[in-house]
């Protein structure tokens, strides 16, 4: 008969001593999803725009035993990517964990009205950034392999009932194609890259969407009461999407690589 080797789970840290990097690290799902890997152990280096924001999350994470470095950078500029992979390596010398989350809702409007800065803005972080920061981080990931874990959306991947957001699910669809062909490439590197496509999530990304003239170019759709099947119509939580990305950053899902997973209640298969 075979023996096994019985251990209490509840006392092991899958990320135990592991550095991860989270962009938009300091709010929302970023915030999160860091403080889920707190607990499990990861050495965390925050990203974002505001400092005030940064130190109040780092305060936080902190108060939960993790070792933060709190990095304010704008992911759409290459020099600041440089320079935040530079000071991680400077600090623990590797990278294991890369979660690409920063992300902005942009204008939502008719295409006519949908200014070209506007577009470009909205691509320039979503997309571009996404791109600084993998591309970035690839030399300290090559060292000893890792997880790459990118946000992209229920928009442009599998729901596309929400028109005048064109620009925001055209820079969503792209991060899936970009993780499909950054698995392969990266593969022979022992790095996986995979995606989680959040439906409606408490956070604070609706607060600075700009809706213009959408009533006019909406088509007549009525759902059943509740557009979140799962919940009854109540929002998921960036608790229910971190657990998805601990999942994917951590050896538990050790031969997962160019994969999408929707977290969102079945919400996109209704309103698709």
């Amino acid at each position: 008969m075979a023996r096994f080797r019985w251990r209490n789970l509840a006392f092991v840290k899958c990320l135990h001593n592991k550095v991860a990097l989270i962009t938009g690290g300091s709010s929302g799902i970023g915030l999160g999803t860091a403080e889920i890997f707190a607990r499990e152990g990861a050495r965390l280096a925050i990203l974002g725009r505001s400092a005030t924001t940064l130190q109040a999350a780092g305060q936080k994470l902190r108060g939960l035993g993790a070792q933060v470095l709190e990095i304010q950078a704008d992911v759409s500029q290459s020099l600041d990517m440089k320079q935040a992979i530079e000071t991680v390596e400077k600090e623990w010398g590797r990278l294991d964990i890369v979660f690409a989350n920063a992300g902005i809702n942009g204008v939502w409007a008719p295409l006519e009205e949908l200014e070209p800065e506007e577009w470009e803005a909205t691509l320039r972080v979503n997309l571009t950034g996404t791109y600084h920061t993998i591309r970035s981080s690839l030399p300290l990931l090559k060292k000893r392999g890792g997880s790459v874990i990118i946000t992209s959306s229920v928009n442009g991947t599998r729901m596309f009932s929400n028109t005048g957001c064109t620009a925001y699910a055209c820079s969503k669809a792209a991060q899936v194609a970009m993780a499909k062909m950054l698995a392969l490439e990266l593969a022979p590197h022992k790095v996986r890259v995979n995606v989680v496509c959040p439906g409606w999530i408490e956070s604070e990304i609706e607060d600075s969407t700009d809706k213009r003239d959408l009533e006019r170019i909406a088509p007549v759709v009525e759902f059943p009461e509740g557009a979140v099947p799962l919940t009854r119509g109540a929002p998921g939580s960036a608790e229910q999407v971190g657990n998805v990305v601990l999942f994917l950053a951590c050896d538990l899902s050790s031969h997962v690589t160019g994969s999408e997973i929707w977290v969102d209640g079945a919400q996109s298969l209704l309103q698709g």
